[in-house]
């Protein structure tokens, strides 16, 4: 068993001679998920060896951001750290002083490229955040250049709705409960509170956590990145056709009711549902049903009674 007490948080920032944006680069949120790691000691021993240069701007790079979920080789160190993100005035576990060090170091940047990877086998795909808004939930400004940077990460894939789609959860499950914007706050994760100091922030989802060319997709990603930012002296990166990308918005989570609640069917994510078609039932035998034709999202069958068991999306058109 890892002990807490003995680990320490790392960054390494290289710092280019000429002005430019300030990029930062995370792996290992979750400590399973191992893509981000290594992509991002193969492009930091490029660096250190001379073959890669940082010319405008800095970029700072975490290779393993919660050491205690790496050191256990699971997802959590005592909790999951990509909920409830915000620096703590007493905090209460070791993610709680994880946030202490990492939120600052997030604000002091202007882009955050976030490496994860997942349980399931299939391909990888970007989550992106809002469209600009004024609203109360997430408020934002940087649509354009988020999304422009989606498009050269080199996946085809894209998801956004995140933040909006839990809120709903949130505001149904709590609807006149004085704990709503507390539970709301836990929906914030690192791409959500990059956004929340003024910056703009993707999670790329590399692929499944064991897929050999995981890091590969991390570390083309990262290259893609600094070449679209200028950062580095290297032709600027096409970007997918949009004709070639498939999006999707996530519209609805559907809670676990009853621990006995169960699926239909072993479902995985970006499985398609056709309307009417049962996902899954409840423990007392109503069968739950797709509303509409859907994407399925981050089916949980381990989920705790209360909380999110499910995410359906719809497809979209572009980006």
């Amino acid at each position: 068993m890892a002990d807490a007490r003995a680990l320490q948080f790392k960054s390494v920032t290289y710092a280019g001679q000429e002005p430019g944006p300030r990029l930062i680069v995370t792996g290992a949120v979750h400590g399973n998920e191992m893509a981000g790691t290594l992509a991002i000691g193969q492009v930091m021993a490029q660096l250190d060896a001379g073959t890669l240069l940082v010319l405008r701007g800095t970029v700072t790079f975490v290779p393993v951001t919660n050491p205690l979920a790496y050191a256990l080789g699971q997802r959590a160190g005592e909790r999951n750290l990509n909920r409830a993100l915000f620096p703590k005035a007493a905090p209460v576990d070791f993610e709680d002083r994880v946030a202490n060090w990492l939120c600052p170091l997030l604000a002091a940047h202007d882009v955050l490229l976030d490496l994860h990877s997942y349980n399931a086998p299939g391909e990888p795909f970007v989550m992106v955040g809002p469209r600009d808004n004024d609203g109360r939930l997430e408020p934002f400004r940087h649509e354009q250049q988020e999304r422009s940077l989606a498009r050269v990460l080199g996946v085809r894939r894209f998801v956004d709705g995140w933040l909006r789609t839990y809120g709903a959860g949130v505001q149904r499950r709590l609807r006149g409960d004085s704990r709503l914007a507390t539970v709301l706050r836990y929906g914030v994760g690192t791409t959500e509170y990059m956004r929340s100091t003024g910056g703009y922030a993707l999670t790329l989802e590399c692929g499944q956590h064991l897929d050999p060319q995981a890091p590969e997709v991390a570390r083309r990603a990262i290259l893609n990145t600094l070449a679209h930012l200028g950062m580095i002296d290297a032709a600027a990166p096409a970007p997918i056709a949009m004709d070639a990308i498939e999006a999707l918005s996530m519209r609805e989570v559907v809670d676990k009711a009853h621990e006995d609640d169960v699926f239909t069917r072993p479902w995985s994510s970006f499985d398609r549902v056709a309307a009417g078609a049962e996902i899954g039932r409840r423990a007392d035998g109503t069968p739950v049903l797709a509303p509409y034709d859907a994407v399925m999202l981050f089916p949980d069958s381990a989920a705790p009674a209360g909380n999110e068991w499910f995410y359906l999306a719809r497809a979209v058109e572009g980006l």
